[in-house]
């Protein structure tokens, strides 16, 4: 996609179709996302409302998809995915334009799905037959002579590679979304746009002066990893191998850290390079009191001090620490966040000890941890881990990209909450400063947080003129 002189412009299409995200810890509105309030269709049992008036707005569309689910059996229609849900309101939304029902558009019409690329040659046998599979349950539950089987399993696989996950505006994902507009703009690991939402609409912005006729770039996929973890993400889910300038700078020398090179044999740019894979992805030196990182030669050699990791240190610490994950639960019922808190932070002193201090393995584990003193109201150790994964954020991030800021906006909403005004007051002006230009201004989170540091000021200006 190209465009005019842009600087944090909008650009904001709606979904084609979207399924709001429906599980058993949350589930939530089917028009709005909203997640308090909800009532379940009596019908088909499948769909929430919060109120009448979303029920209404999408009862043209609703009614075909609640007539075919009541018909087919109670477990069979309990299984329902969100991506089987996503293929049944595609096809119906397109019978409901075909029908003239309701309006068709230039942003909103079956042709732009059929324009997507489905990359079927690329993908192998076991995915083909469950994308079948899946296939003849939609079949199935809608009923229709002469649906085109082998054109709806090519259409799950455009799903995979150009739904898009609906997020709230601090990026909490709400449901699943296909936007064939946005599915045009490429892919880059150093982008000039961001992709977020606001409800149901998709909006990119510009992060950066994006000159007249240069293209619009975001990232598909989580930025933080060094670039063989970012191509092989993208080849997983996109099937696609990234060239952008960053990719192909970088591609070679992950080959070459990964099969441990030696500074001497690569010259300083590459090396560069390696180091910060060594940092992200790499282990640490066994001196605490050095930051250095490791490349493999007779043992794991610190490359700032000389110090020298055995093979079977690092292999005892690993193979704890996986034994250590294995027990860790994938969700955290209420009850047992105090277990949960145990088990990350054993997970957490063996990282420290196996990791360099930016890893990114150990900053997802203090984002864990971080999340559940949250649910559990500590602020103050709350706070402590924030400040922890703040460092790792600079490092892995742009300047101006959404995590970095929205980590400021926890930050200072913390320091707010345990009376430290003036540390809440520069965290939470570093968060306006980067969310200002990739959320804008005129959303409700927005202004709540301008709300909250104007707030935020006010209070530390009391304290100031008080303490004179």
């Amino acid at each position: 996609m190209e465009v005019l002189n842009c600087r944090g412009g909008d650009y904001k299409p709606r979904a084609v179709r979207f399924c709001a995200k429906q599980s058993s810890a949350e589930s939530r509105c089917d028009a709005c996302f909203e997640s308090s309030n909800l009532k379940k269709c009596s019908a088909c049992q499948v769909v929430y409302y919060c109120s009448n008036s979303c029920q209404k707005s999408e009862w043209k569309l609703h009614r075909l998809e609640c007539e075919a689910l009541s018909k087919v059996h109670k477990e069979r229609r309990m299984a329902v995915t969100p991506s089987i849900r996503l293929m049944i309101k595609l096809y119906l939304r397109t019978k409901l334009q075909t029908e003239k029902v309701i309006p068709a558009s230039a942003m909103d019409n079956y042709k732009l799905v059929e324009a997507l690329v489905a990359h079927m040659s690329k993908i192998d046998e076991k995915q083909l037959v469950l994308y079948a599979q899946m296939a003849n349950l939609v079949s199935l539950i809608l009923q229709w002579p002469g649906i085109n089987i082998k054109e709806i399993a090519e259409n799950f696989s455009k799903l995979a590679c150009n739904a898009h996950t609906i997020c709230d505006s601090e990026l909490r994902p709400l449901g699943t979304g296909l936007y064939p507009v946005i599915s045009i703009i490429n892919h880059s690991c150093l982008p000039n746009s961001v992709l977020l939402f606001e409800g149901r609409s998709a909006v990119v912005r510009a992060v950066q002066h994006i000159p007249k006729g240069a293209e619009v770039l975001i990232s598909y996929i989580e930025t933080a990893g060094s670039t063989l973890t970012r191509q092989k993400a993208l080849k997983e889910q996109y099937l696609f191998t990234c060239t952008c300038p960053a990719a192909v700078k970088w591609y070679t020398y992950d080959f070459y850290f990964f099969f441990f090179i030696s500074f001497k044999e690569c010259d300083v740019g590459k090396y560069d390079d390696i180091q910060e894979s060594a940092v992200l992805e790499g282990y640490r030196c066994k001196d605490n009191g050095c930051i250095g990182f490791l490349l493999h030669g007779n043992g794991f050699i610190c490359q700032q001090c000389g110090l020298v990791r055995s093979k079977e240190e690092i292999k005892q610490i690993a193979s704890e620490l996986k034994s250590l994950s294995d027990k860790a639960p994938i969700s955290t019922p209420c009850h047992n966040y105090q277990e949960a808190i145990s088990v990350y932070k054993a997970i957490e002193t063996l990282q420290k000890k196996l990791y360099h201090p930016f890893s990114i393995s150990l900053m997802q584990t203090r984002e864990k941890l971080l999340k559940i003193l949250m649910e559990l109201e500590d602020w103050s150790e709350a706070l402590a881990y924030c400040r922890l994964t703040i460092p790792v954020y600079q490092r892995v991030y742009p300047g101006c990209h959404p995590l970095l800021g929205l980590q400021y906006y926890t930050c200072g909403k913390l320091e707010w909450l345990l009376g430290d005004t003036e540390n809440a007051v520069k965290s939470l002006t570093k968060a306006v400063d980067i969310l200002r230009i990739t959320h804008g201004t005129s959303t409700p989170f927005m202004k709540d947080l301008f709300v909250r540091l104007e707030e935020a000021r006010a209070e530390a200006s009391y304290k100031f003129s008080s303490e004179e």
